[in-house]
């Protein structure tokens, strides 16, 4: 037992100073005054690493520096901590307090951030709901999630109307007069001193997308230490008082995982509320951001501007283009990169598991379409229906484990779990270097005439052909071989037709691989994170069939 205990004291020792390394070398920590270490240590003591204790401490070292630019002018960390400071306090009068949830439904603007923040400060849960949902689904998703408060754009007013009236509203942003309270109201109210710090760590509820079902709510903490933290930034160089612009929504877990990273890294965050592809170039130009953060129909859309409008840009000053949410196809990392620079880190995670996989520059231009590698302190291990981990090569089921993996459904239940690992829900392989590819998500895999067929490596090969903008492959019913693949097609060019793209799957992969119908469509459907919703596209299918 005593060799045991030495060596697991050892592991911990290793993984501290790996993390001591890093986070020195990205300039989180190092030398700094004895009265603002004093300070930094003592809200580390008292708030723990959530965000309330990034606030603070980008508060005490960089207090009027710029902590935010958004369409309203910009905010420094000190402000940043008073009306966040200021805004917890009048959600305490409003009767919310620790463990209480308080639901946010804002695009990317300040009040995203400062309702986020005084969530923390409070220990209340906050929970982001989708800009792009419906009001039935607001009314489902409060009902089971319970939240005290909604913090909501006066956009969003006529949607909520269906929420129990009980449930308090404040306007997180308005272009004119408010008969509601709003954010800007209830922090020119409120005391803006530091506040007492809740008996535990806040926690937050990130939606799943529902691209195929009803969105669950995945609950986390934040994480006891700056392990997790120090493992990201080893394979993505974030750096102290970067400038970050974050297109990505940040009700969704990219978009927060930027704003997450902001805060003890002391950058700046640069908002947008609607995405526009040439205004986030202008963006990234105008304030010399470093990091872009995005999802991958986000690149697509920048890349699909004029070639002149590109080239009128200057992105000299990027440095981590970051990007997850969705499949990144490989060609157009490429493309990205041939244009702009050896920027792009692909990130492979979902909402339950958080991060997976991480592929750098070198890992795509090596090997196009990968998901890349585990950071340190990540296991992940495939494995097949039985529980038996799969060989090198071979496709098998997705488990991962690390710090920041959530702890269950707000609803009830989790994710399939192995050894300690999470299912993320998808299926893939590891290939020679250790580098993951995905292959689909596991279920949707297809029985066609006994075969085994995965949509994702059909819509890899169709996306691939130059007529093709974009492309979904589903599983239908079929009489004869129990099911088969029909693709979805957006076309470039108006002339390719059925049979071509037919040809071109099976001139590379098996025959039984190839769909057997393919519709042209002027676009697919796509919730607000640019996934593609297959679900509607099978209610589509099963509604011809009726």
């Amino acid at each position: 037992m005593g060799k045991l205990s030495s060596i697991a004291s050892g592991v911990r020792q290793s993984a501290a100073d790996m993390a001591f390394e890093v986070l020195r070398e990205a300039g989180i920590l190092g030398l700094e005054r004895p009265d603002k270490a004093i300070k930094v240590g003592s809200a580390y003591v008292r708030w723990g690493a959530s965000p309330a204790l990034g606030i603070t401490t980008a508060a005490i070292h960089h207090p009027h520096e710029t902590a935010l630019i958004d369409e309203r002018g910009s905010l420094t960390f000190e402000e940043l901590q008073r009306r966040s400071n200021a805004l917890a306090r009048a959600f305490a009068g409003m009767g919310i307090g620790y463990g209480d949830g308080v639901g946010i439904m804002c695009r990317n603007h300040r009040g995203f951030v400062e309702a986020t923040l005084a969530a923390a400060k409070l220990g209340a849960s906050a929970l982001y709901l989708n800009t792009m949902f419906a009001g039935p689904q607001l009314v489902e998703v409060t009902q089971r999630e319970g939240p005290k408060a909604l913090v909501h754009d006066e956009e969003f007013a006529e949607l909520l109307e269906g929420v129990d009236e009980s449930v308090a509203r404040i306007v997180g942003w308005t272009d004119g007069a408010s008969e509601a309270p709003t954010i800007d109201s209830l922090v020119a109210a409120s005391d803006d001193s530091n506040l007492k710090p809740p008996p535990d760590k806040p926690r937050f509820v990130i939606l799943t997308s529902g691209t195929t079902g009803t969105p669950k709510g995945a609950q986390r903490s934040s994480p006891d230490g700056l392990l997790a933290l120090a493992a990201l930034i080893d394979r993505i160089p974030f750096r102290s008082r970067d400038t970050m612009m974050i297109a990505a929504p940040l009700f969704h877990s990219w978009g927060f995982f930027h704003f997450i990273m902001s805060l003890p890294t002391a950058s700046t965050i640069v908002l947008r509320r609607r995405f526009d592809p040439e205004a986030t170039l202008r963006a990234v130009q105008e304030h010399r951001a470093q990091v872009l953060g995005v999802v991958p129909v986000m690149l697509q859309r920048i890349l699909g501007l004029p070639g002149e409008t590109l080239a009128s840009y200057d992105l000299s000053s990027l440095r981590i283009t970051s990007v997850s949410g969705s499949a990144l196809p490989g060609e157009m990392a490429i493309e990205w990169m041939d244009r702009f620079g050896d920027t792009i880190y692909n990130l492979y995670g979902s909402t339950e598991v958080a991060y997976a996989t991480v592929a750098t520059p070198e890992d795509l231009r090596a090997a196009p379409g990968t998901a890349g590698r585990p950071p340190r302190g990540t296991a992940l291990k495939l494995y097949d229906e039985g529980g038996h981990q799969v060989p090198q090569g071979e496709v098998g089921r997705i488990f991962v484990g690390n710090e920041m993996s959530f702890e269950g459904y707000t609803g009830g239940g989790g994710k399939e779990a192995i050894g300690g690992l999470l299912c993320s829900g998808d299926v893939g392989h590891l290939d020679a270097a250790g580098r993951l590819f995905i292959d689909g998500r596991d279920d949707e895999m297809i029985v066609s005439g006994g075969e085994n067929v995965f949509p994702r490596e059909v819509e890899d090969l169709l996306a691939d052909h130059e007529a093709v903008v974009e492309v979904a492959v589903i599983g239908v019913e079929d009489g004869e071989f129990g099911q088969r693949l029909k693709a979805f097609v957006v076309a470039a060019d108006a002339d390719v037709s059925e049979g071509e793209l037919k040809e071109h799957v099976k001139a590379h992969l098996a025959a039984y691989k190839a769909p057997r119908e393919i519709e042209f469509l002027d676009e697919l459907p796509r919730n607000a994170t640019g996934k593609v919703l297959k679900r509607e596209l099978r209610a589509r299918e099963a509604q011809r069939s009726a």
